[in-house]
């Protein structure tokens, strides 16, 4: 691979980082376009490289997610019962999800419905009243467990950990307070970001034309650029995340929904 697309990898996966650290989001959104616009250049096929893209996403995001959750659970602020409820809903989800698009249907639908929910999510977020301290967060075990696996297909479908659906659903559904939804959101991301990689892994393995490099459906060279990067900047995006307050990282994570949205209508 040349020497700028290398620097090109890097560089996503150090912004990548510091955002699934900041606001426990994956930034499926900001590394799939760039590796597509890659693969495109080196002369990929494009459904092969759209897919590629998706699974070597989630690969990136699983060791990601792991290390942010760590630097969270230091400052005791995820919730780890709902963490492990969603994210078992989470795997049964992101395997359906990652089978669905290599098997049967592409991701252009999915980007677009995906994009009207995560704008229509965002204006809600905006305009919820804040919670009053005193009221507890929902402990209901068949709540999060449904929420769970709607968020782990759309993970496996669009190769994304789901965070930038959870946060939101844990702050205006669960009555999580922010720090902690953005924390637990990363916890779950484990758990549907590993089971979607392996659900893109096993059904590329056979697949016939996939460039040199790469093993099912990851590029192991795209990896290697993007995720020792991601890792190391969760700690400063994590770091960041318990210096903001409530409100203010709620106002960033409303500004990067918007742009998410608008992005997978079609935008830029």
């Amino acid at each position: 691979m040349e020497p700028g697309l290398i620097v090109l990898l890097v560089l996503t996966g150090i912004i990548v980082g510091l955002g699934q650290g900041l606001l426990g989001v994956g930034g499926a959104f900001i590394m799939v376009p760039v590796m597509v616009a890659v693969f495109d250049y080196l002369g990929w096929d494009p459904d092969l490289a759209v897919k590629t893209a998706f699974g070597t996403s989630l690969l990136v995001i699983f060791p990601a997610a792991i290390a942010t959750t760590v630097a969270h659970h230091r400052l005791k602020a995820v919730r780890w019962k709902a963490a492990v409820v969603m994210g078992a809903g989470g795997v049964a989800g992101s395997l359906l999800g990652a089978t669905l698009t290599t098997r049967i249907i592409g991701g252009e639908i999915m980007k677009i419905v995906f994009g009207v929910v995560v704008i229509l999510a965002s204006i809600r977020l905006l305009t919820a009243k804040p919670l009053e301290s005193r009221e507890p967060p929902r402990e209901n075990p068949l709540l999060w467990v449904v929420f769970g696996f709607l968020v782990g297909m759309f993970s496996g479908l669009l190769g994304a950990g789901g965070g930038i659906l959870m946060v939101p659903v844990m702050v205006m559904l669960l009555r999580f307070r922010m720090h902690q939804a953005v924390a637990t959101s990363a916890a779950v991301m484990v758990f549907t970001s590993g089971a979607g990689a392996v659900g893109y892994f096993v059904n590329g393995l056979h697949v016939s034309g996939l460039p040199g490099g790469s093993l099912g459906y990851f590029s192991l060279t795209a990896w290697l650029c993007l995720a020792p990067t991601s890792i190391a900047m969760t700690q400063a995006g994590t770091w960041v995340a318990h210096r903001l307050s409530g409100k203010a990282l709620r106002t960033v994570f409303v500004i990067v929904m918007v742009v998410v949205g608008v992005k997978m209508l079609g935008a830029f």
